[in-house]
C-alpha cells in the first residue's frame, strides 16, 4: 500500500510541475512573440521610408528569429508534456545548481 501511495504522489507531482511548466513556456512564449512583434515594427517605422533594403533584411532576420523561437517552444511543450517527470527533474537541478554557486561565490560579508 505505501508503494502506491509514493508512486501517485510522485505522479500527481510530475503532472503538477508539467502544468506549472506549461504555463512558465505558455507565458513565456507570448511575452517573446509580443517583444519579437513589436521590435518588428520599430524596425519598420524606422527604416520603413529610407533604407528599404536594409529594413528587409531586419524584418527578414526578426521573422528568422522569431520562427525559431517558436519552434524551440514548441519542442519544449511536447517534452513537458511527454516527459513530465523528466522535466521536473531538470527543473530541479538547474534550480538546485543555481542555489549551489550562489552560495559558493556569496562573499562572507553577506
Amino acid at each position: 500500500m505505501r508503494h502506491r501511495d509514493i508512486e501517485r504522489q510522485i505522479r500527481d507531482s510530475a503532472e503538477r510541475a508539467g502544468e506549472r511548466a506549461r504555463e512558465y513556456a505558455d507565458g513565456a512564449g507570448s511575452g517573446a512573440q509580443g517583444l519579437l512583434e513589436r521590435g518588428r515594427r520599430r524596425i519598420n517605422e524606422r527604416f520603413g521610408t529610407r533604407g528599404r533594403n536594409y529594413g528587409r533584411q531586419l524584418s527578414h532576420a526578426a521573422e528568422d528569429f522569431a520562427d525559431e523561437a517558436q519552434y524551440q517552444y514548441r519542442r519544449m511543450r511536447r517534452q513537458v508534456s511527454r516527459h513530465p517527470a523528466a522535466t521536473l527533474a531538470i527543473v530541479a537541478g538547474t534550480i538546485g545548481a543555481f542555489l549551489l554557486l550562489r552560495r559558493a561565490f556569496r562573499s562572507d560579508d553577506d
